[in-house]
């Protein structure tokens, strides 16, 4: 190899750090202590976005709000979107705030339980990333 390649492939590591940062705009946590990796997400209705909640979105937030439309854990949509958990937190604490998704612990959690169905769909999310 020669050395414009080795330069080449040594600024590759560096899109890794930029594109999260910059998919944030700079921020490095969710403001949403509430977010975990089995928190549940659900797109909401197109017909209930609330006014403000239609302004222009990033391909990340667009692609959440699709996997979204059926229920998702944290875990699962990081690793469909091929982002950090923290970076997809960020997002989807984005995306309530403009009210185009909800977020809630699993029903079997809230109620005491614990839904085997969404621990499996976190495995599964967290093996794939």
């Amino acid at each position: 190899m020669n050395h414009w390649t080795d330069d080449l492939e040594a600024d590759d590591g560096d899109d890794s750090l930029v594109r999260p940062y910059t998919i944030t705009r700079g921020r490095t946590a969710s403001d949403r202590g509430d977010l975990s990796l089995i928190t549940v997400v659900t797109t909401v209705d197109p017909e209930q976005v609330p006014p403000g909640g239609t302004r222009a979105l990033q391909p990340e937030h667009r692609a959440i709000v699709e996997h979204c439309r059926r229920p998702a854990a944290v875990a699962e949509v990081a690793a469909e979107l091929d982002l950090p958990v923290s970076v997809t937190k960020i997002l989807i604490g984005d995306l309530v705030a403009l009210g185009r998704v909800t977020a809630r612990p699993p029903l079997a959690i809230a109620r005491g339980g614990v839904d085997m169905t969404i621990l499996r769909a976190v495995r599964d999310g967290l093996r794939r990333l």
